[in-house]
């Protein structure tokens, strides 16, 4: 039986468990995706794996899975965080998005001092990478945190959770001989549109846990320079080799 199907549930998951459906999640697959009763569905938790269930109860409003067999073990990300200046609407959710997908496995949005976006709507961002996850068939889903104050981040911050940060005053990327050897948990720091200012560029500079890295020649707007950051550390330190 196939299932293309994939959803997040936040039940339990194991052979023979039966998982209710909330309303979204019923309106979505019975009255979206037209599946029936007798239908095959892949289910994830961020805890057991990805599991096959079958539709034992349809209608509307609710419905019922019954998991069958797991097709997937869990695969977790490596430890390591993004933290991120939020942008513009759209632009904010493709950086969740994205993260989720590249394997970050904790997100904290981050007010600095070039930061335009004052306020976040969480909820929507936490649905954003729950959806990516969905999408490309990972078993777990990154915390998205609340927004955090740049210096409140810093005060709180454990030196043994390496920082990577995008210098934009740095002219070449170097990050693979940098971070090389590195190993342990890391966090990825991404400024606004108008980058760091120079006092907390100066304060990470001063860190003997942070790395300054370049991202290239050219200056990228910050949702792509997420995507770059995340790549050069994945292929330095991350399981993509």
């Amino acid at each position: 039986m196939d299932a293309k199907i994939r959803l997040y549930v936040d039940h339990p998951l194991g052979a023979g468990q039966s998982v209710p459906l909330d309303r979204g999640q019923a309106h979505y697959l019975f009255g979206v995706m037209r599946q029936s009763v007798g239908g095959a569905v892949l289910l994830f938790n961020g805890r057991e794996g990805e599991w096959r269930a079958t539709i034992a109860q349809a209608n509307k409003r609710a419905g019922v899975l019954e998991c069958d067999v797991q097709t997937k073990p869990l695969q977790l990300p490596p430890d390591l965080w993004l933290c991120f200046a939020p942008i513009k609407k759209a632009r904010t959710d493709f950086i969740v998005e994205k993260a989720a997908e590249m394997g970050a496995a904790r997100i904290v949005p981050m007010q600095t001092e070039f930061t335009n976006s004052g306020r976040i709507q969480r909820d929507r961002l936490a649905a954003h990478a729950v959806e990516a996850a969905e999408q490309c068939g990972g078993t777990f889903v990154p915390e998205v945190a609340e927004m955090q104050r740049f210096g409140s981040i810093m005060d709180g911050w454990d030196p043994a959770r390496r920082i990577m940060f995008c210098d934009e005053a740095l002219s070449t990327s170097r990050a693979a001989p940098l971070l090389a050897g590195a190993t342990g948990p890391w966090a990825i720091f991404v400024g606004p549109e108008g980058g760091f200012s120079e006092r907390e560029r100066n304060k990470l500079r001063g860190l003997d846990h942070a790395t300054a890295v370049s991202l290239g020649p050219r200056i990228l707007r910050a949702d792509t320079a997420v995507v770059a950051a995340m790549t050069l550390w994945q292929q330095a330190l991350g399981d993509w080799g």
